[in-house]
């Protein structure tokens, strides 16, 4: 028997060449910067991040304090674009490691401090600011003992103020932990896109790969008192005898005026089986930062539960309605016509063009482009894209998405408007407007708050050089590639209404209660998909927490899309049984008043979980914040309810044949 010949398919293909490129490598990661490999005595200087408290939320640069700078002078790190808006600042220091070299060291002795400087000192120590610390990209850990509970927090306090006493006393002695893996070069590819650039390290290159890698890094942070006569005539990098944390205050160094702080540390290298790719789980599981996993879980399905019941519900009207209608004849249609009243009789008024309708172009198109941002991002995220070791690149890259979805808002937005409006004339006016509303707000409102960190000299406020690179980002990609997503949507066709509008619009029968209480408690649903999270997300940008379960982010992400849709179409359907054809803005603010309980918990958060913010300078950066993340939520899930609607209504319309 002969068989005929049969082509491979592509999929084959591509199957054959994983396997090859398995056999090849050993293993394949992607943990957000490649591996650095250290021999023995091998020079690493660590790097300082901005100084950060949770009181205040405004960072300040490492060097506006008296610390020792390096011998080469104060050089910053090249950041991205995230890094800047997020107010990191990262400078090297004069911090020296050598690889499996246990040592203690002096750095340097400070002139007398001024009245300034311990000024500045006192109020940093009392604003809890937190000097943040990095080695190979791992920041420094600190580990303290609460109530008998180890609770690992990120960074070390610049100094502490001892309970019933008006004195402040400086941190000036850290002891270093640096955990190191061997590594043999196993033949790992290691393929990533951290700080560094990108690095492979192949099979033939096992020996240049073989040393050992940092997996961890922790300090204890103490304040010592020493002799300054006898400490200046050391220089930076001379040894000195290793020293315990004293407990008494005699023994501590105080701030206070004409005092001369010298700065010393210790090194300990010790080995960890930790290997290089796990090493930010330690990060990631801190305490306080850690999910309630079955509490999430509770929640999903309570709302999957609710929405699914209230969506079977709603069919099973509909359906009826629908099937009652078309085994009627066609006298009996006309007779039922006149006696019933319901979503039937408004099939003249339910495609009139509503109020506003350029704006609610502009909001859709909009509301498109953030929805499309956040869920790419979310989806990057989930499968482990955007690693925490890559600092600033999450808030980068969605506005990299922003950008480059501005062709997406357009179309959609001109398409709208030409649905609306049955002509293209305007659509540049249209696509002007998408490209400058949502933008242009968010633009407002950071140079509010920008003012306020200027005046505050906060690393936290954008340079001007920065302001130039988003206008330009703004203008000559964003604006661009609206107009021509509205150009496109000009030649796509418009969607065609399934039923005639009639010239006079047909009176709404008055109602016993205001139909936007109505709008505004279908809210609540889509609220309870989300709060929960937003708890955590509040907590990783305002306490300083890693926040790294873009899984459970995702599912929530889906499960709110999925409820928005539901809940516009449930109040879309209800106000067309009343005989209220002004669906359009109903169906929008039906799911984006999930905005509206979003900012109101935000104020609640602030209330009571940040009672340590202190300041009204910081109230203000919070509130501000806030009310940019509530117009984004409110724009992209009123798209959401709007296109489900829309094409709801079409449906509907288009079901069953009226006269």
């Amino acid at each position: 028997m002969v068989f005929p010949e049969r082509k491979m398919p592509g999929v084959c293909w591509v199957f054959l060449l994983l396997l090859l490129f398995a056999h090849i490598c050993d293993g394949f990661y992607l943990p957000g910067s490649y591996m650095h490999t250290y021999s023995t005595k091998d020079t690493i200087f660590a790097k300082v991040n901005s100084l950060t408290s949770i009181e205040t939320e405004l960072p300040f640069s490492y060097y506006s304090l008296p610390y020792c700078k390096p011998l080469g002078g104060v050089k910053k790190s090249a950041e991205n674009l995230g890094e800047l808006l997020m107010g990191d600042q990262i400078d090297n220091s004069p911090y020296r490691f050598r690889m499996n070299v246990n040592e203690s060291l002096y750095l340097c002795t400070t002139s007398p401090l001024n009245e300034h400087e311990v000024k500045l000192l006192k109020q940093r120590t009392r604003d809890l600011y937190q000097v943040n610390m990095i080695l190979d990209n791992l920041p420094v850990m600190r580990i303290a003992k609460q109530n008998g509970v180890n609770i690992q927090w990120t960074g070390f306090p610049v100094g502490y103020s001892p309970p019933n006493s008006n004195d402040d006393y400086i941190i000036n002695h850290l002891k270093f932990k640096v955990l190191v893996h061997e590594y043999e070069g196993s033949g790992v590819e290691i393929i990533g896109t951290g700080e560094d650039g990108m690095a492979v390290f192949p099979k033939a290159d096992k020996k240049k790969a073989s040393g050992f890698e940092i997996v961890g890094f922790e300090v204890v942070p103490c304040s010592v008192k020493y002799d300054p006569k006898a400490m200046t005539k050391l220089h930076m990098y001379d040894k000195v005898s290793s020293v315990n944390c004293p407990l008494r205050l005699d023994k501590s160094q105080i701030i206070r005026e004409r005092e001369r702080i010298s700065f010393t540390y210790e090194v300990e290298f010790v080995k960890s089986d930790i290997r290089w790719p796990s090493r930010w789980d330690a990060y990631l599981k801190m305490e306080g930062a850690r999910v309630h996993w079955f509490s999430i879980l509770n929640s999903l399905m309570v709302i999957t539960f609710l929405a699914g019941i209230v969506f079977v519900i709603f069919l099973r009207t509909v359906r009826r309605d629908l099937t009652r209608y078309e085994e009627l004849d066609k006298e009996a249609q006309a007779q039922m016509n006149e006696e019933l009243s319901g979503w039937k009789l408004v099939v003249g008024d339910v495609f009139r063009e509503p109020d506003c309708p350029k704006l609610l172009c502009v909001m859709i198109g909009d509301g498109v482009q953030i929805m499309g941002m956040a869920a790419v991002t979310i989806v990057f995220a989930a499968f482990g894209f955007m690693s925490p070791a890559s600092r600033g690149m999450l808030l980068t890259g969605m506005i990299i998405l922003y950008l480059f979805l501005g062709i997406v808002a357009g179309y959609v937005a001109v398409r709208l408007w030409r649905t609306l409006k049955g002509t293209s004339e305007g659509w540049r006016s249209v696509s002007w407007s998408v490209a400058c509303f949502f933008p242009g707000i968010v633009f407002v409102i950071l140079t509010v708050l920008n003012f306020i960190l200027w005046g505050s000299k906060s690393t936290g406020a954008i340079p001007i050089s920065l302001y130039f690179v988003l206008l330009s980002l703004w203008f000559c990609i964003s604006v661009p590639l609206t107009l021509i997503g509205g150009f496109i949507g000009t030649r796509a066709e418009a969607i065609q209404y399934p039923v005639r509008t009639n010239q006079i619009p047909r009176e709404i029968p008055a109602r016993k209660y205001p139909s936007w209480l109505l709008v505004l408690g279908a809210g609540t649903l889509p609220f309870g998909t989300l709060f929960i999270e937003l708890f955590f997300i509040l907590s990783s940008i305002w306490l300083g927490r890693f926040y790294y379960v873009f899984g459970f982010l995702l599912i929530v992400l889906l499960l709110l899309i999925i409820v928005c849709a539901e809940v516009s179409v449930v109040l879309t359907y209800m106000h067309l049984c009343v005989e209220d054809w002004r669906w359009w803005w109903k169906a929008f603010f039906a799911s984006g008043s999930v905005s509206l309980y979003v900012f109101l918990y935000s104020i609640n958060y602030l209330v009571f979980d940040l009672q340590s913010l202190s300041g009204p300078v910081s109230a203000i950066l919070y509130l501000g914040y806030s009310m940019i993340m509530a117009i984004a939520i409110m724009l992209s899930t009123g798209t959401i309810g709007f296109i489900t609607s829309f094409y709801f209504v079409h449906y509907l319309f288009s079901s069953v044949k009226i006269d």
